[in-house]
């Protein structure tokens, strides 16, 4: 559908305000809701972060109370089955 304005309505200073009004507006608008998701992202990046970190510190706590308990993890790199009853003991 084409828009239908009424006749002068391009010349009209009070129909050219609130265009212009209005397009500050939206332009404001949308600058704010960047930065909010600017922000937003970045939290979540950081949560990422720290979340690699904890697991990070987990998987040597593991590690440590693996070593600890005398277990030794098979060629492949997976912890034995006596690993995991291991760590269920120390819970």
């Amino acid at each position: 559908m084409a828009s239908e304005e009424p006749a002068g309505a391009e010349t009209d200073p009070n129909m050219l305000q609130s265009t212009q009004e209005l397009t500050v507006f939206v332009q404001n608008l949308l600058t704010q809701m960047q930065g909010r998701f600017a922000t937003m992202s970045d939290q979540i990046i950081g949560r990422i972060d720290e979340m690699g970190n904890r697991i990070d510190e987990l998987e040597s706590s593991i590690g440590e109370l693996m070593a600890q308990a005398g277990v030794e993890e098979e060629a492949n790199g997976e912890p034995a089955a006596a690993a995991t009853e291991a760590v269920e003991a120390v819970k």
